[in-house]
C-alpha cells in the first residue's frame, strides 16, 4: 500500500508539473476605483509619409482614375477602413520627407505644380499632385485630425508661418488665406497639431540639441495663430530611442508655454545591420524583435522621468510619433520604398506597445504608428484595385475601445518568456473604463510556444459577464495576402470567466485578446 501511495503521489506531482509547464500562472490586480487619467485617443494616431507607395498608389490613385472607386483621388476602401479604425489623427507629409517638402509646391492647379526628386526615399520624381488641400480634405473624410509636420531642415520661418496662415486664417483676412480661397477652399481647416521639424538629430539637419532648441524657439515664435490658439499643439523634434540628453536639453532650454508636445521615436527590429525578413524569421529573430519592442516601456519611463523634473504638472505631452516594426523590404521591391509584409509578430508588437502607451497615458498623449499604407508596419496594403487589412490593423481596431476611456491602474506579475539565456515578460495588460461604465481589458501573450493562464483580481468592478475577441494564427509567420486576405482576423474568445471578483483568462501562444466586462 505504501508503494502504491507513493506512486500515486509521484504521478500527481508529475501531472501538476506538466500542467504548470503548459499553463503558467500570471497574476494581475486591476484597481478600477483608482482610475483617474484619460487615455487620449490620439495615442492611436497614424502616419502618412511621401514614401514608396504610401501616398501615390496607396491613399491616392488620382482623381481621373476610373478603375478604383475614389473620392477626389483618395481610395474609398481605405477611407472606410480607417473610419472603422477610428483614426484620431494622421501625420503628414513626413518623416524625413517633411524637411525637404515645400508646401507651396503642392497647392494651386495640379498641372502647374513643380516636380521634385524624393531624395530620401528611392530618388523617385514627386509631382506634387497630392498636396495640402488633398491631405486636409482627406482627413475630413476619414474623421481624423491632421498633424502637419513643418519643414525646418531646409525651409524657413516665413514658409512655416505662411502655412499656418494658409490653413487656419479666416477667409480673405491675409494674403495666404486669400490664396487658399482662390484655390477652392473658403473655410479654414483649423489645424491644431504641428510638428516643428522631424528627427533634427538626423535627417532633419544633424543638429545638436542645444542648437535645435534655439531653432525651435525661433520657429515656434512665428507660428502665431491667435484665432486658433486654444487648439494649437506644437510638437518639438524629440529623441531617438534612449537619447535622454536630447530630452534633458529641450525640456531645460525651451520655455514653458512654447511647446505642447515632445516627440520620441523607436522602431522594433532584430538589429539595424541585419533586420531580417518580414515573414521568414526564426524564433531567435522573433525574440530579438520583441525584446526591442519591450524597450518602449523603458524609454517611455525614463524620458517621462526627465520631463517630470522640468514639468511636474505634465503640461507637455510625450509624443511617440514614429513606432513599429522594421524589417528588410519584400524581395523584388524598391529598397527605398520600405514595403514589408505584416505577420502575427507585428500584432504582438502593436499589442505590447499600445499597452505601454495606455499605462503611461498621464504623459504619453499622442503616438503615430509608422506607417498607414504600404510602408513598414502598415495597417493597409494595396495592389492596384486590391486592398487587404493586416494583423496590425485588427489589433488597432480591437484596441480602439480604449480611446478617451479612463485608464484603470494594473499591477501585473508576469511569468517569463524564455529563449536561450534571455527572458522577457510573457504577458502584457492594460485596462480602461469607457464613458458608459464598461470595462475593457487588453492582454497579450508573446510567448512563441507556451499558453499563459492569467488570474486578475477585479477591485472596484462589479461585472458578472465577460465577452471578448482574440487575434492569433497557427504560426507566428502567418500573414494576410492578396490571395488570402482574411486568413487572420479577430474571432470570438471564450476562454475567460468571472467568479467571485476574479477573472481567469487562458491565453494561447502569440495571441492578442480584448475583453469586455459588464
Amino acid at each position: 500500500m505504501q508503494i502504491a501511495a507513493i506512486k500515486r503521489i509521484l504521478f500527481l506531482f508529475a501531472f501538476i508539473s506538466v500542467w504548470a509547464n503548459v499553463y503558467s500562472q500570471n497574476h494581475a490586480v486591476i484597481n478600477a476605483d483608482l482610475g483617474q487619467t484619460k487615455i487620449n485617443k490620439n495615442i492611436y494616431g497614424h502616419f502618412a509619409e511621401h514614401l514608396g507607395n504610401c501616398i501615390y498608389g496607396g491613399f491616392y490613385v488620382g482623381d481621373t482614375n476610373k478603375v478604383i472607386p475614389n473620392t477626389n483621388g483618395v481610395r474609398n476602401d481605405i477611407i472606410e477602413a480607417l473610419k472603422k479604425l477610428k483614426v484620431p489623427n494622421l501625420r503628414w507629409p513626413g518623416g524625413c520627407f517633411a524637411d525637404t517638402y515645400h508646401w507651396k509646391d503642392g497647392v494651386g492647379p495640379k498641372d502647374k505644380r513643380p516636380a521634385i526628386v524624393n531624395r530620401w526615399w528611392g530618388g523617385v520624381t514627386e509631382d506634387n499632385s497630392f498636396g495640402t488641400h488633398d491631405f486636409l480634405n482627406m482627413c475630413e473624410l476619414i474623421g481624423a485630425e491632421p498633424y502637419l509636420s513643418g519643414n525646418v531642415g531646409s525651409g524657413t520661418v516665413q514658409e512655416l508661418s505662411d502655412w499656418v496662415q494658409y490653413v487656419n486664417g479666416k477667409a480673405n483676412t491675409s494674403p495666404m488665406s486669400k490664396w487658399r480661397v482662390q484655390n477652392g477652399r473658403n473655410e479654414p481647416w483649423n489645424v491644431g497639431i504641428w510638428g516643428v521639424g522631424n528627427e533634427a538629430w538626423g535627417c532633419g539637419g544633424n543638429m545638436k540639441p542645444e542648437y535645435y532648441a534655439n531653432i525651435y524657439r525661433q520657429y515656434a515664435t512665428y507660428m502665431a495663430d491667435w484665432s486658433n490658439s486654444e487648439n494649437r499643439f506644437r510638437v518639438a523634434s524629440g529623441a531617438s530611442d534612449g537619447d535622454y540628453n536630447w530630452t534633458e536639453v529641450l525640456m531645460r532650454d525651451i520655455p514653458h508655454g512654447m511647446m505642447e508636445g515632445l516627440a520620441m521615436h523607436h522602431y522594433s527590429t532584430v538589429k539595424w545591420s541585419q533586420k531580417g525578413s518580414a515573414t521568414d524569421f526564426s524564433e531567435q529573430q522573433y525574440f530579438a524583435t520583441m525584446k526591442s519592442a519591450w524597450l518602449m516601456e523603458e524609454f517611455v519611463s525614463r524620458h517621462s522621468t526627465i520631463m517630470d523634473k522640468y514639468d511636474p504638472a505634465k503640461r507637455v505631452a510625450l509624443v511617440v510619433d514614429e513606432w513599429g516594426g522594421w524589417y528588410e523590404v519584400e524581395p523584388g521591391t524598391n529598397p527605398g520604398f520600405l514595403f514589408q509584409q505584416n505577420t502575427i509578430r507585428d500584432a504582438m508588437i502593436a499589442g505590447v506597445t499600445l499597452n505601454v502607451f495606455n499605462n503611461h497615458c498621464d504623459r504619453v498623449r499622442m503616438a503615430n504608428l509608422a506607417q498607414t499604407v504600404n510602408v513598414l508596419q502598415a495597417v493597409v496594403l494595396t495592389n492596384n484595385e486590391k486592398m487587404i487589412l493586416t494583423p496590425t490593423y485588427h489589433v488597432m481596431e480591437m484596441y480602439n475601445v480604449h480611446q478617451d476611456a479612463t485608464m484603470l491602474p494594473v499591477n501585473l506579475k508576469s511569468d517569463d518568456y524564455v529563449f536561450g539565456n534571455e527572458k522577457l515578460p510573457a504577458v502584457s495588460v492594460s485596462a480602461s473604463k469607457d464613458k458608459n461604465g464598461v470595462t475593457h481589458i487588453s492582454l497579450v501573450n508573446i510567448d512563441a510556444s507556451k499558453p499563459q493562464s492569467v488570474s486578475i483580481d477585479l477591485r472596484g468592478i462589479t461585472a458578472t459577464a465577460v465577452s471578448g475577441r482574440i487575434l492569433t494564427s497557427k504560426k507566428l509567420q502567418d500573414y494576410n495576402s492578396f490571395e488570402q486576405p482574411g486568413k487572420i482576423q479577430p474571432v470570438v474568445f471564450k476562454d475567460a470567466k468571472i467568479s467571485g471578483g476574479t477573472l481567469q483568462v487562458q491565453l494561447p501562444p502569440f495571441s492578442v485578446v480584448v475583453l469586455t466586462l459588464k
